[in-house]
C-alpha cells in the first residue's frame, strides 16, 4: 500500500486495526449473502418446470409462514417455522446475536423448502424496485415495501378492517400557486423590466412574475417546463418573450424583441442564431453564432436589419438580409481586448456602447474601409472610437435615459453612475451587486444576491424584492401566526411574512443551516447547522438565546413535542438527541439520546401525548422510541401501529406508503408534510414537483394532484398553522412558492367533478397520470437521443 500511496499517510487511511476487522467481517457477509442469493437461484431455476403445479401450494404454505411471523400472538409458530426459513431481518433487531453465526445457520438451511425459496428469489428480485406485498393474520394485516432490496414492514391500524377494500381519491383541495418569493440574479442579465402596466417582470425556477410595484400584487407565467434563463419585452412595453434552459421541451435562450422580428439565441455549443416572424411564429433565419459563451443579443433600434452580440471576448455585428445572416466582428486594434463583453445599449446618435469584465465602457462605430491597405474593395468595419474608464471589476448593466444621459452597474465596487451623454461622471450611489433598470426618475436594480431594490439617487434604495441566494433545506411554520422560517446554504436565516408577502427579518449565521422547527408557544425557534451545533433564536429580538452541539456531524431534523416540553434533535451521526424545554423555550437540558439506527436521521415526529417519537433514517428504517420510559427502542413495532402522531412528516410509514411510485430508490421523496386537519398530505419529490395526496393514502399508486413550479429538486415543503397556504422550496432554484389550498367547490371545475361519479373521477385521474408519465419519459427519451446526435450541450 505504501508503494502504491506514495506520500499518503497510511496510517490516516486506516486508523486502527478496529476498522479494518469491521471491513472485513462486512465483506465477509456480503460474501455469504451472495453465496445464499446464488443457492437460492440455482434450486429455484431447477425445479421451475414445477412451479406452475406447485403454485398453489407455495401460495399456502407462504401464507401460513407469514402468518406466524406477522402475528405477534403465534411467537412459538414463528420460532418453529424459523427452522425452515432464512429470513433476513432488520439491523436494529440483530444487535444482540452475533451476524455471523446466524449467516452460518442460514447456509445450513439453504436446502429448505423449495416453494418457499423461489417466493424468497422473486421478493429479491423485485425488490430492486419498490414494491408491496400484503400479509394476513388473524386479526388484522400487515404491508411490506422493498426500496432498494430493503424490506419495510408497516402494520395496518385497527380501525381498518379491510384493507383491499381500501378505495384511494385524489384530495377535494387543490393548490393555486399565490405568491412567489425570490429573483434570480445571481447568474442572469437583462431579467428585469418594467411593462406599461405598472408591473416588474422578471424571472426564478419555472416562473415568470409580473409584479405590480404599487400594488403588490402577482400575476404569474408557469407553462415553462425547466429553470427560465432570460428575459425581454417588446418594445410596445405589452409583450413579452421568455427561454428556458434546455429541458423537456426544446426551447431556447429568447433575447430581443423587434415590432416584427424576435431574434433568439440558443444554448447549444454553435450558439444558434436565430430571427422568428412573430406574427407567423414561423423561423425567418439561422446561422452558426460562436462557439463561445454568448450573453446578450439585440436589435438596432434604429435599423431592424442590424443585430448585436456580445459574449466572452468578442462583439458581432450582423446583418439580416433576405432571410439570410452575416457577421461582421468588431475589432479592438490599440485596445486591450477584454476577457467578456457584459451589456450594451445603442446610444441616441447610434453608436453601440458595451460594458466589459475590465471595469471599461467601450463606444463603437463604424469606420470606413483601409483602401490603400485592402485596395478598393475594401469594406467599412466597427471599431473602437474611444474608451471610458466606469468601474472598478465588471460593468454588469448599461442603461439608456431618454434625454441621452446613461446609467451603467458595476459589481465589485457596487456602484451605479450617471453619465451625460458624452460619458462624462455625473452622479453615483452606491448598492450591493447592482443591474440597474431605470424608469423616469426611479430606478429598479436587481442584484447578484437576488433582490430587486427600489429608489433614487437621493433618497436610496429599499428592497421590494429578497430572497436566498444558494440552496435551501430548512423550513418551518409558526404554530399560531402567518409566518414561516427559511434557512439553507447560503448561511441566511429569513422569517417571512405569509400575508404580507414580506420578509419580516433575515440574519446571517456563521454556519449554514439545514433544519428548524418553532417552539409551540411561538416565541423562539430552533435552528439545526452544518456542524452539529444548534441555536435557539429569539423571534422578537433576533437574538440567539441558546447555543448547543451535538456530535459533530450536520443536523437534519429539529421537532418540539406538541407541549412543548421536548425538543428532539436528529443528525447525522444516526442519533437523536432528546432535550428538557424549560423558560418558554429559552433553557435546555439533556434528557437522553435515542440510540439504534443504522444510518442517519432524516425524519421524526411526536406522538400527540408527548411519550413516543416516530422517525425515518438513511436506509429507509421506521423506529418507533418511548421517550418518557428513557428513550428507548420499541422493539415490537406492531403495538405502536395505532398510536395518534401529533405531526406527520416521516416519509415512510403505513399511512403514507401511497405516495411512493413504483421504481422510486428512497430518496425520490425529499420531504412531506400533513395538513393540520388530517385530510391532505403535501409531498416535495425529486423532480421539481409538488403533490397533495389524501390523508391517509395507504394503498400504492394513490391518485394526487401534481404542480410545478420549481426548476430543482423540491427540497421541503410545510402547510401553515390554519392549512390555508402550503409552502414549498427548491434547492438550487433558490424559489420558495406559496401555494393557496383551494377547498372544495371553489374552483371552476369543482362543481362539474361533484356532479361525477368517485368510480369516474379515479378512473379520469389515473388515466391523466399515467397520459402525463408516458408523455415525459417519451420527451426524455428524444432529449437524450438529441444528445447523442449532437454532441454534449454547454
Amino acid at each position: 500500500l505504501r508503494k502504491f500511496a506514495g506520500n499518503v499517510d497510511i496510517d490516516r487511511i486506516y486508523n486502527g486495526k478496529d476498522r479494518v476487522s469491521v471491513m472485513e467481517g462486512r465483506l465477509q457477509l456480503q460474501e455469504n449473502e451472495i453465496t445464499l442469493l446464488k443457492s437460492s437461484l440455482a434450486d429455484a431455476l431447477r425445479r421451475l418446470p414445477r412451479v406452475c403445479a406447485c403454485l398453489c401450494a407455495s401460495m399456502c404454505l407462504c401464507s401460513q409462514v407469514w402468518l406466524s411471523v406477522s402475528n405477534p400472538a403465534h411467537k412459538s409458530s414463528y420460532t418453529d417455522s424459523l427452522s425452515s426459513l432464512s429470513r433476513v431481518r432488520r439491523n436494529s433487531e440483530k444487535l444482540a446475536k452475533d451476524p455471523q453465526e446466524k449467516t452460518k445457520k442460514r447456509l445450513d438451511k439453504k436446502a429448505a423448502s423449495s416453494q418457499l425459496e423461489m417466493y424468497k428469489y422473486v421478493s429479491m428480485v423485485q425488490s430492486c424496485h419498490t414494491c408491496f406485498f400484503i400479509c394476513h393474520w388473524l386479526t388484522g394485516q400487515s404491508i411490506k415495501m422493498f426500496i432498494r432490496g430493503r424490506p419495510i414492514t408497516m402494520y395496518v391500524p385497527s380501525n381498518i378492517q379491510n384493507y383491499d377494500d381500501l378505495r384511494m381519491e385524489p384530495p377535494v383541495e387543490k393548490l393555486e400557486l399565490d405568491w412567489v418569493y425570490g429573483y434570480r440574479g445571481r447568474d442572469c442579465r437583462a431579467n428585469l423590466y418594467l411593462l406599461a402596466s405598472g408591473e416588474a417582470v422578471y424571472f426564478i425556477a419555472c416562473v415568470v412574475v409580473l409584479y405590480h410595484i404599487n400594488n403588490r400584487t402577482q400575476r404569474h407565467y408557469s407553462k415553462h417546463t425547466d429553470c427560465v434563463r432570460c428575459l425581454t419585452i417588446h418594445p410596445d412595453k405589452v409583450r413579452v418573450a421568455s427561454g428556458q434552459t434546455a429541458g423537456v421541451d426544446k426551447d431556447g435562450k429568447v433575447r430581443r424583441f423587434h415590432s416584427t422580428f424576435l431574434c433568439v439565441i440558443d444554448d447549444s455549443n454553435e450558439h444558434m442564431l436565430s430571427v422568428w416572424d412573430c406574427a407567423k411564429g414561423t423561423k425567418h433565419a439561422e446561422v452558426k453564432s460562436t462557439n463561445e459563451a454568448v450573453f446578450t443579443v439585440e436589435f438596432n433600434p434604429n435599423d431592424s436589419t442590424n443585430i448585436i452580440t456580445c459574449g466572452k471576448s468578442h462583439v458581432y455585428f450582423w446583418t439580416l438580409s433576405a432571410g439570410s445572416l452575416t457577421k461582421k466582428q468588431g475589432i479592438f486594434g490599440k485596445y486591450k481586448k477584454p476577457k467578456f463583453i457584459q451589456c450594451f445599449v445603442f446610444s441616441l446618435t447610434g453608436d453601440v456602447l458595451t460594458g466589459d469584465s475590465e471595469g471599461n465602457i467601450l463606444t463603437w462605430g463604424k469606420s470606413p474601409g483601409d483602401v490603400k491597405t485592402l485596395g478598393k474593395g475594401a469594406k467599412e468595419t466597427f471599431q473602437i472610437m474611444r474608451q471610458t474608464r466606469a468601474h472598478d471589476g465588471s460593468v454588469f448593466t448599461l442603461c439608456m435615459l431618454q434625454g441621452g444621459a446613461l446609467l451603467s452597474g458595476g459589481g465589485k465596487d457596487r456602484k451605479i453612475i450617471r453619465w451625460s451623454a458624452d460619458l462624462a461622471p455625473e452622479r453615483e450611489c452606491e448598492v450591493k451587486d447592482a443591474r440597474a433598470r431605470v424608469y423616469g426618475e426611479e430606478l429598479l436594480v436587481g442584484t447578484t444576491r437576488n433582490a430587486i431594490l427600489r429608489g433614487t439617487f437621493s433618497d436610496g434604495f429599499v428592497a421590494i424584492v429578497q430572497g436566498h441566494v444558494d440552496e435551501m433545506w430548512g423550513l418551518a411554520t409558526h404554530p399560531s401566526q402567518d409566518v414561516f422560517l427559511t434557512c439553507g446554504h447560503d448561511r441566511l436565516v429569513c422569517v417571512w411574512n405569509t400575508e404580507e408577502h414580506k420578509l419580516d427579518w433575515c440574519t446571517t449565521l456563521e454556519e449554514y443551516g439545514l433544519c428548524a422547527d418553532f417552539c409551540p408557544n411561538g416565541a423562539v425557534v430552533s435552528v439545526g447547522l452544518s456542524t452539529g451545533r444548534w441555536l435557539v433564536l429569539d423571534l422578537q429580538t433576533k437574538d440567539i438565546v441558546s447555543d448547543y452541539t451535538d456530535g459533530n456531524e450536520q443536523l437534519s431534523v429539529m421537532r418540539y413535542s406538541t407541549d412543548g416540553s421536548f425538543l428532539a434533535v436528529g443528525s447525522h451521526d444516526n442519533f437523536i438527541y432528546i432535550y428538557n424545554v424549560t423558560e418558554s423555550g429559552r433553557r435546555y437540558s439533556r434528557y437522553g439520546k435515542c440510540n439504534g439506527h443504522s444510518s442517519f436521521i432524516t425524519h421524526l415526529d411526536w406522538s400527540k401525548d408527548g411519550k413516543y417519537i416516530m422517525s425515518n433514517s438513511g436506509d429507509y428504517e421506521i423506529l418507533y422510541w418511548d421517550i418518557a420510559g428513557g428513550c428507548k427502542l420499541l422493539r415490537n413495532r406492531y403495538e405502536s401501529k395505532d398510536r395518534e402522531w401529533a405531526s406527520y412528516t416521516c416519509v415512510l410509514g403505513f399511512h403514507v406508503m401511497g405516495v411512493w411510485l413504483e421504481g422510486s430508490d428512497g430518496t425520490d421523496i425529499n420531504a412531506l408534510c400533513r395538513s393540520h386537519n388530517e385530510r391532505m398530505v403535501a409531498v416535495a419529490d425529486d423532480f421539481c414537483k409538488v403533490h397533495l395526496f389524501q390523508y391517509p393514502c395507504p394503498k400504492p399508486k394513490a391518485p394526487n394532484h401534481s404542480y410545478e413550479g420549481h426548476g430543482s429538486h423540491v427540497t421541503n415543503v410545510r402547510f401553515t398553522h390554519c392549512d390555508s397556504h402550503v409552502l414549498s422550496m427548491g434547492g438550487k432554484d433558490t424559489c420558495i412558492l406559496q401555494w393557496r389550498v383551494k377547498r372544495g367547490g371553489t374552483g371552476d371545475s369543482e362543481g362539474d367533478m361533484e356532479r361525477k361519479t368517485e368510480t369516474e373521477r379515479i378512473r379520469e385521474r389515473l388515466i391523466e397520470r399515467q397520459r402525463g408519465e408516458n408523455v415525459y419519459r417519451e420527451r426524455g427519451r428524444e432529449q437524450r437521443r438529441e444528445r447523442v446526435a449532437s454532441g454534449p450541450v454547454a
